[in-house]
């Protein structure tokens, strides 16, 4: 079936727009992480590395998608301990929330005690360039296995789960600096997206041992944090304007 008589069907359509939608949620992990992991860069390479980032999360994903069968095979048991199955799928979601656990943890100190080793702290551009992609390209792979999984489960056609696929990540790729840019600007914005890639990690670890916990929970608490977030920052702003205008009334 050529890709016109594919999109000549409503169904196409349809599959389309719920796809590419739960893409870009499922994609806010990655988001969320690629802005963290550029911090540390110099103003003129983060843009740069979000980017390159979020553009290998497409190579890996439409690479995914082209081996679907070995992708398939991912979920066959590897191993058993303790009576526990373990896939490759498996592994990789433990490795990946590890990692994510790792690198919040130690961001979260670098906020905390910045000083303590001011050779390797991640401030004033020292962080490298090549270093934060290479992170960012390991993490892809993990949340890309997720993101494929979920587009066989819901289209039909490869060419629809191309189209999602491109369309979330060009979504990323356009909010990827102005979220950076906001994180910079808010240090307790920094740490509550460091808390999220905890929480993130220990998902995965948990739904790599077999206990899973349904997304929609994860997000709920996640959206409810970024609320009252928003109150604080609200509330600070206003704080703020009030002491400004009690100056100039003393004035």
């Amino acid at each position: 079936m050529s890709i016109l008589e594919v999109f000549a069907q409503p169904q196409a359509w349809i599959s389309l727009l719920t796809l590419t939608a739960l893409e870009v949620v499922l994609g806010i992990d990655n988001l969320v992480f690629v802005a963290l992991s550029t911090q540390g860069l110099p103003p003129d390479k983060q843009a740069l590395a979000s980017r390159l980032g979020l553009g290998l999360a497409v190579v890996f994903r439409l690479a995914l998608l082209s081996v679907m069968f070995w992708l398939t095979g991912l979920t066959a048991t590897l191993f058993t301990v303790l009576g526990n199955d373990f896939s490759g799928r498996d592994v990789i979601l433990i490795s990946g929330g590890v990692f994510l656990l790792y690198k919040a943890t130690e961001e979260i100190h670098e906020e905390i005690d910045p000083d303590e080793d001011d050779e390797h702290a991640p401030t004033g551009g020292r962080r490298s360039f090549w270093r934060a992609i290479v992170q960012i390209a390991l993490l892809d792979i993990v949340f890309s296995i997720d993101s494929v999984l979920t587009a066989m489960g819901m289209a039909e056609h490869l060419v629809v789960m191309y189209a999602a696929v491109l369309l979330a990540v060009g979504a990323m790729i356009w909010a990827a600096v102005p979220l950076g840019t906001f994180i910079r600007k808010h240090p307790t914005v920094k740490m509550l997206a460091l808390s999220f890639l905890l929480l993130i990690g220990m998902t995965l670890i948990a739904d790599g041992f077999g206990y899973h916990i349904p997304r929609g929970f994860i997000y709920s608490a996640i959206g409810f944090s970024l609320l009252v977030e928003g109150l604080n920052q609200w509330a600070r702003v206003n704080r703020q304007k009030a002491r400004e205008a009690k100056k100039r009334g003393v004035d």
